[in-house]
C-alpha cells in the first residue's frame, strides 16, 4: 500500500474540498455592507456555490504542478492559491453567520454546516499569519517530495530518494542495509520540525476562531456524530479487530527471529523491529511475503512475476521497432516507453473492472493528462493520488480527472491502482451533486471504494484476466491466500489508528514539542507494537517521514476505510446473489452489484454517511464483524500456529530523556 490512498490533497493535502480563489468580493455584509441585495440562506448557497465550482481549476492546477513539478516557483504558485482560497473561505464563514436560525432548505442547512469543515488547514484570519501557513504547508509537502538521502562523498556519493529506499525494504533480507535505508530516509524529514511546530499553532489558531477547541476536534466533528463519541467509537472498533492483529504480529514476529535471529528478530518485549516489517512506515508486511508464506507454492499468485513478463514483453517489442543496431541511449528510450505502455495496462486492467460494474470508462483526458511514472527531469511527489480537477467539468467541457503515481510493475502498485480509480469513479458519481456535496460519506468511504473493489480480486478474477494460472484449491492454498490479504489490510489497522492520535495529541498540547519523538513512538509501540532498533531522541522528526503528516492529511479515514471496505464488500456480494464463504466472493461483472454501488456514490455527501451506509448495507454502524468473517480461516490456522507461544507485546513506558538541544516548548 503506497498509502492506498489519497483523494486529492488540495490545499497541500488538507483536502480542501474544491475551494478555490474567487474574484468577486466575498467579503462579511453586514447591514448596509454593500449595495448588494439581501439574499436568502438558499441563493447565498447556491452563489458561493457557483463561485466555488467556477474558481477551482485553479488551485487543483496550482497543487497539481506543485506536485509535479516541485521547485520553488511551483511551492510559490500553490501557497498564494491556497492563501486566496483559504481567505476566501474564511470570508463565507463569517458571512454564513447571517444565516444562523433563519428558514432555509434542509440541503442548504447541510450545505452551510460542511463549509466549515471544507479544510483540514483551518487558516487564521490575520492575513500575514494565513500567508505564512500557506508557505509552511507547501515548503514541508515539497521537501517531502524531494527529500534525498546521500552517503559517500565526492565521486563515491551515492544519492536516493524514498522509492529506492523502499525497494531495499521490499527486496533486501541484509538486516544492516534495510536499516541504513530505514534511518535514511527517516533522516530526510529532521529538518521539517520547526516548520511543523509553528505549522501546528497556526491552523490551531484558525480551528478556535472556527469555534473549536484545536484542529483535532475540528477534524472529529466531520463525522455527524459528537466528536468524543466519535473518539470512542474508534476505540470500540479497534477492541474488535485487536485479536485478530495480535495474532498475526505474533507469527510474523516468530518468522523475523527465525530469519534475523532471536535477538535481531524483536525488539524490548515483543515488540518488532521498524526497519524489517518490508515497508518504510510498518502499515503492510506484504512485502515479507517470502518470510511469512505459509505454505510455498501453494495457490501461488505471483501477480509481481506477471506484470515483470509484461514489462518485458513490452521492452522486446520496443526494442524491435528500433531494430537490431540499437545503442544505449535507443535502448534507454524503449526502457521509458515499456514502462509507460505497461503502467497504462495495468491501468487499463483497473478501469475494466469498474466498467463492468456498469461505470463509464475514464475520459481521453485522464489518458492524457495523468502522471503513470516518475519523470526523469524532476523532483514529484511519487506518493499516489487521485485528482478531480474541476468538479465534473464547466463551460460545457468533460470532466478533467487524473491519478498521480510512480507507477512500477509490482503486485503493490497494481492494487494500488485500482484503489485509487475507486477515488475517481466516486468523483465522477457524485459530480452531478452540489459543489458542497461532492465529497464522500465521510472520508472514510473515499478510501474504502477501491479497496472494495480490491477484496473482489480473487484468484478466480485474476485468472479471469490472464494475470495467473489456474489455482489449485484447498486448505493450504486458502490460507496463502488469507494470508496475503492480511498482510495488507489487518497489518495496517492500528496504524490507521496511532498518526491522529499522535495529531490529537500534539493539536490538544498533550503532546509538546519536546516530546513529538517520544510520543510517536510510544503509540506506535502501544498500537502496532513496533519499535526502532536504535534511540529516536527529539533531534529526529520521524513523522514527518509519512506523507501524511507534513501534507496535513487526516488518517482515521483509512482505518474506518478498512473496516468499511469489508462491509460494503459483503453487501454487494450478497446484491450479487453471492453464497458460500465470504472470501470466494468476486462481482466482477455483476450488474446488480454495480447498480446498487453506483447508487450509494452518487449520494456524495448530500446526507449523513450513517444513511447512506444503511442504504448499501442495512446498518448505520460501522462494523468490524465482516473483518473477522473473511478471515475466521486464517485466525483459526493463527491460533494453531501461535498455540504455546508468549504472544503480545509490553510497550516501554517511557523512552529516554530528549536530548539537551531539542526545541523547547512552543519553540
Amino acid at each position: 500500500m503506497k498509502h492506498r490512498h489519497l483523494l486529492l490533497s488540495l490545499a497541500i493535502g488538507a483536502g480542501l474540498l474544491g475551494l478555490a480563489a474567487c474574484q468577486r468580493d466575498a467579503s462579511p455584509r453586514g447591514p448596509g455592507a454593500d449595495a448588494r441585495p439581501a439574499e436568502t440562506a438558499d441563493q447565498f448557497v447556491a452563489r458561493i456555490s457557483a463561485d466555488l465550482k467556477a474558481a477551482y481549476p485553479e488551485i487543483t492546477s496550482a497543487q497539481w504542478l506543485s506536485s509535479t513539478y516541485i521547485n520553488e516557483d511551483s511551492q510559490r504558485v500553490a501557497a498564494k492559491a491556497n492563501e486566496r482560497a483559504l481567505a476566501q473561505l474564511n470570508a463565507w464563514i463569517e458571512e454564513a453567520k447571517q444565516f444562523e436560525g433563519q428558514p432555509m432548505s434542509e440541503d442548504s442547512a447541510r450545505a452551510i454546516a460542511l463549509l466549515k469543515l471544507m479544510t483540514s488547514m483551518p487558516a487564521p484570519r490575520d492575513p500575514a499569519k494565513l500567508a505564512e501557513l500557506t508557505r509552511i504547508a507547501a515548503k514541508m509537502e515539497g521537501a517531502y517530495g524531494a527529500g534525498t538521502y546521500c552517503t559517500g562523498e565526492g565521486a563515491s556519493k551515492t544519492c536516493r530518494q524514498l522509492g529506492e529506499l523502499e525497494d531495499v525494504l521490499r527486496s533486501s533480507r541484509d538486516y544492516d542495509a534495510q536499516l541504513d535505508a530505514w534511518t535514511g530516509w527517516h533522516s530526510t524529514a529532521a529538518p521539517m520540525r520547526q516548520d511543523y511546530i509553528r505549522f501546528v499553532e497556526l491552523v490551531n489558531e484558525g480551528a478556535r476562531e472556527l469555534g473549536y477547541a484545536d484542529t483535532g476536534a475540528m477534524w472529529r466533528n466531520g463525522y455527524d456524530m459528537d466528536p468524543d463519541a466519535f473518539a470512542a467509537e474508534t476505540d470500540r472498533l479497534w477492541e474488535q479487530v485487536k485479536p485478530l492483529y495480535e495474532q498475526l504480529h505474533c507469527y510474523t514476529r516468530d518468522k523475523l527471529q527465525q530469519t534475523y535471529g532471536v535477538e535481531r528478530g524483536v525488539v524490548g518485549e515483543g515488540l518488532l523491529p521498524a526497519h524489517l516489517t518490508g515497508n518504510m512506515w510498518q502499515q503492510d508486511w506484504g512485502n515479507l511475503w517470502d518470510i511469512l508464506q505459509p505454505y510455498e507454492g501453494a495457490g501461488s499468485l505471483d501477480i509481481t512475476g506477471a506484470l515483470e513478463k509484461q514489462y518485458q514483453r513490452e521492452l522486446n517489442a520496443a526494442l524491435h521497432r528500433r531494430g537490431p543496431g540499437a545503442g544505449v541511449r535507443e535502448r534507454f528510450e524503449a526502457e521509458r516507453e515499456a514502462q509507460l505502455a505497461t503502467a497504462k495496462a495495468m491501468t487499463r486492467r483497473a478501469e475494466e473492472f469498474y466498467v463492468s460494474l456498469g461505470m463509464p470508462r475514464l475520459p481521453e483526458t485522464y489518458w492524457a493528462n495523468s502522471q503513470f511514472i516518475k519523470p526523469l527531469d524532476r523532483d514529484v511527489v511519487c506518493h499516489a493520488s487521485a485528482w478531480d480537477m474541476n468538479m465534473g467539468g464547466e463551460d460545457g467541457k468533460s470532466p478533467d480527472v487524473r491519478t498521480k503515481m510512480c507507477i512500477k510493475p509490482n503486485e503493490e502498485d497494481f492494487t494500488t491502482i485500482y484503489h485509487e480509480l475507486g477515488h475517481i469513479y466516486y468523483d465522477l458519481a457524485y459530480n452531478p451533486q452540489p459543489p458542497l456535496f461532492q465529497n464522500g460519506a465521510n472520508d472514510g468511504f473515499h478510501e474504502a471504494i477501491g479497496d472494495t473493489i480490491v477484496l473482489a480480486m480473487t484468484p478466480k478474477y485474476l485468472e479471469s484476466i490472464g494475470l495467473v494460472q489456474a489455482q489449485a484449491q484447498g486448505q493450504e492454498a486458502l490460507i496463502n491466500t488469507q494470508m496475503r490479504m492480511a498482510l495488507a489490510k489487518v497489518s495496517f489497522l492500528p496504524f490507521g489508528l496511532m498518526i491522529d492520535r499522535w495529531r490529537w495529541g500534539v493539536f490538544d498540547g498533550s503532546i509538546t514539542p519536546d516530546r513529538y519523538n517520544q510520543a510517536w513512538w510510544e503509540l506506535k509501540a502501544k498500537y502496532q507494537g513496533v519499535a526502532p532498533v536504535q534511540a529516536r531522541g527529539e533531534e529526529f522528526f520521524d513523522p514527518g517521514a509519512k506523507y501524511h503528516v507534513p501534507g496535513n492529511t487526516p488518517y482515521t479515514r483509512y482505518f474506518l476505510a478498512h473496516l468499511l471496505q469489508f462491509q460494503f464488500y459483503k453487501s454487494l456480494c450478497e446484491a450479487a446473489g453471492h453464497t458460500g464463504p465470504l472470501y470466494e466472493c468476486s462481482f466482477h461483472g455483476n450488474e446488480q452489484a454495480g447498480a446498487k454501488f453506483r447508487a450509494m456514490l452518487a449520494r456524495g455527501a448530500s446526507q449523513p454517511w450513517q444513511a447512506t451506509l444503511k442504504e448499501l448495507t442495512g446498518s448505520e454502524q460501522i462494523d468490524g464483524g465482516a473483518v473477522l468473517e473473511y478471515f475466521a480461516p486464517l485466525q483459526e490456522w493463527l491460533q494453531q500456529q501461535n498455540q504455546g507461544k508468549s504472544c503480545g507485546w509490553q510497550a516501554p513506558s517511557a523512552q529516554a530523556a530528549p536530548k539537551a538541544d531539542a526545541p523547547a516548548k512552543g519553540a
